[in-house]
């Protein structure tokens, strides 16, 4: 299992449009892809409802979680895609 904190950089959050972004990137990787926020609560990255349940905004700060075979890979992808404000 491996991690990182990460920015949200995009003005916007994680609303409907980002989120599915970031959905739609995590689903290219093996592993399992959560984010936790609020120092306590857990979204799964594959899911836009959990995403979007997270209810994460510009400057608030998420740990990413990759936990299986890709893991090293789908972190360093998902970080970058992430701090680059997830093509928004």
């Amino acid at each position: 299992m491996v991690s990182q904190l990460v920015k949200i950089t995009n003005p916007t959050g994680l609303h409907l449009r980002p989120a599915g972004n970031l959905c739609r990137e995590a689903m290219k990787f093996k592993c399992k892809i959560t984010f936790e926020y609020d120092g306590k609560n857990t979204a799964n990255a594959k899911s836009v409802l959990s995403v979007l349940g997270a209810c994460v905004k510009n400057g608030d700060e998420i740990t990413l979680i990759c936990d299986g075979e890709d893991e090293e890979a789908a972190l360093k992808q998902l970080s970058a895609f992430v701090e680059n404000g997830l093509e928004e």
